[in-house]
């Protein structure tokens, strides 16, 4: 059977959507699978051992120039790879019409979303022929996700985390003092923890012997060095890094603290001592999954119509997230106790 995968981005949704990837490709009849994928995240697909084609396309750029020469030749390229592909089925695990209507574009007899309820966007399912929904009582988008393979026959392994260290193959081995890394930003406005708490934090880390490095990515470097020069000695800012290299500094430290971001999911993901600091989204839909997660949170829970956020209740201190921070140092063995 050949199978279209569409989830287009971001970081953290893919790093969601690798486990339907395994659930329909490890099995005793595995399928041909081509995942639909934003360029810059191709990197994340094309390395997945399920993956039989990645598909690269760039709807953020082709919206900036939609009537430019290059843009009509890149979707053409696109729509002739997915007929060449020619899926028997398309299953869309984003809910978005921009996502659906690859599905449609491919020839796909059969293309399945989310039910209505579990999706952000209505328009979306003209694109299907039909929907699904879990079981009741499952609200992790790991899990919505898993009803797309069960509709398929295939097993659904609810509860399973992503397993991403696929994308460390190759990398070197860190011969070195394994430091905490500190993850400040966010994808979204009103996700992030306060820089400032950030900071208290990071001071905190290296006034007790623990070398500190913050991480940034697009946009954020800014705010990185911000909190570096005002945290003193014992932390230091990381270098620019491609999504593979930040998979290889993110598999070298010992703890890893950040909000609702991809790079947390990331690390979670690789098994590393993760803690994610939820603000404004629901952690029971889109907390990180891992061997070794810690979650402190300050948002409500209970979001719905297949959106995350959901609110603050309160606040995240940062005696709270110091404490988690150690505790999961503790159990990794890399503190006394």
């Amino acid at each position: 059977m050949r199978v279209l995968l569409t989830r287009l981005s971001a970081l953290g949704d893919i790093v969601h959507t690798w486990p339907l990837a395994d659930a329909l490709t490890r099995s005793e009849s595995p399928v041909e699978l081509a995942w639909v994928v934003e360029e810059p995240f191709l990197p994340l697909v094309s390395a997945h051992p399920g993956v039989t084609r990645a598909i690269p396309v760039a709807t953020r750029r082709w919206r900036r120039a939609p009537f430019a020469a290059s843009t009509r030749r890149e979707i053409s390229e696109a729509r002739r790879l997915l007929r060449e592909f020619a899926p028997e089925v398309a299953l869309d695990p984003q809910g978005l019409y921009k996502s659906a209507v690859w599905g449609w574009l491919s020839g796909a007899p059969e293309r399945v979303g989310l039910a209505r309820e579990l999706r952000r966007e209505a328009l979306s399912g003209l694109c299907y022929t039909r929907t699904v929904a879990p079981p009741p009582g499952l609200r992790h988008v790991i899990d919505l996700n898993f009803s797309l393979a069960e509709s398929l026959g295939r097993a659904a392994p609810y509860g399973a985390s992503p397993d991403g260290t696929f994308l460390l193959r190759g990398s070197s081995p860190w011969e070195g003092r394994a430091a905490v890394a500190l993850l400040p930003g966010t994808g979204g406005k009103g996700k992030a923890w306060p820089a400032e708490s950030f900071t208290a934090l990071a001071r905190q880390t290296a006034d007790r012997g623990l070398p500190v490095t913050v991480v940034w990515g697009p946009g954020q470097r800014a705010l990185a060095e911000s909190i570096v020069g005002r945290a003193g000695s014992g932390v230091a800012l990381a270098p620019p890094t491609s999504l593979l290299e930040l998979a290889a500094l993110l598999a070298r430290c010992a703890v890893v603290v950040g909000g609702d971001t991809g790079p947390v999911h990331l690390a979670a993901s690789l098994g590393v001592p993760t803690v994610a600091v939820f603000v404004a989204t629901d952690p029971e839909r889109n907390g990180p999954r891992g061997p070794r997660v810690r979650v402190v949170t300050a948002a409500r829970t209970g979001a719905t119509g297949g959106r995350a956020r959901s609110g603050a209740a309160g606040e995240a201190s940062v005696a709270e997230v110091l404490d988690a921070l150690m505790g999961a140092l503790r159990e990794a063995g890399h503190v006394a106790h």
